[in-house]
């Protein structure tokens, strides 16, 4: 059985504001396994189930959020990574890890650095579903996600 690490679906249901659209749900996600991409920690059955739309991802004509909906039915499992990215996303993308309580998760994360932004520029998100799925936020939480993945190495033996 396969471990699901997310799901949009989880996400638009209950408290999910109107009005968004459901990929909203995935822009989180999408921003980590896009990163995943670009590491090449991804399972060789999703390069070879994706190809095409994972070299639209590396050229940028698509976002995660987008490449999770279409390429993933909304899902990132165990599935979608190679043995590296699985034990990384087990202790950083999962919620209540050792490595999570020690260092930070990647919910914890990707929260905190939106919310600075936001204070930054005098705004806050209305809520998680109203980050926007855009490159620019994408390059500011990868360099959040090099950095805690130096630290999961050597925090893992990794």
């Amino acid at each position: 059985m396969t471990s699901t690490y997310d799901d949009a679906s989880w996400h638009c249901g209950g408290d999910f504001p109107e009005g968004l659209p459901e990929k909203n749900g995935a822009t989180h996600t999408g921003m980590f396994l896009n990163w995943c991409v670009h590491h090449d920690l991804i399972s060789d059955e999703l390069k070879e189930e994706s190809e095409e739309e994972i070299d639209k991802l590396k050229r940028r004509e698509i976002t995660g959020a987008e490449f999770i909906m279409e390429s993933c039915d909304g899902k990132f499992s165990e599935y979608d990574l190679n043995d590296l990215g699985n034990r990384f996303a087990k202790d950083y993308y999962a919620d209540d890890t050792d490595f999570g309580n020690i260092f930070s998760s990647f919910a914890d994360d990707y929260v905190n650095l939106f919310d600075a932004k936001a204070e930054e520029n005098d705004y806050e998100y209305e809520t998680f579903y109203h980050i926007e799925d855009t490159y620019e936020n994408y390059d500011l939480m990868k360099q959040v996600i090099d950095h805690r993945f130096e630290e999961w190495k050597e925090y893992s033996g990794g």
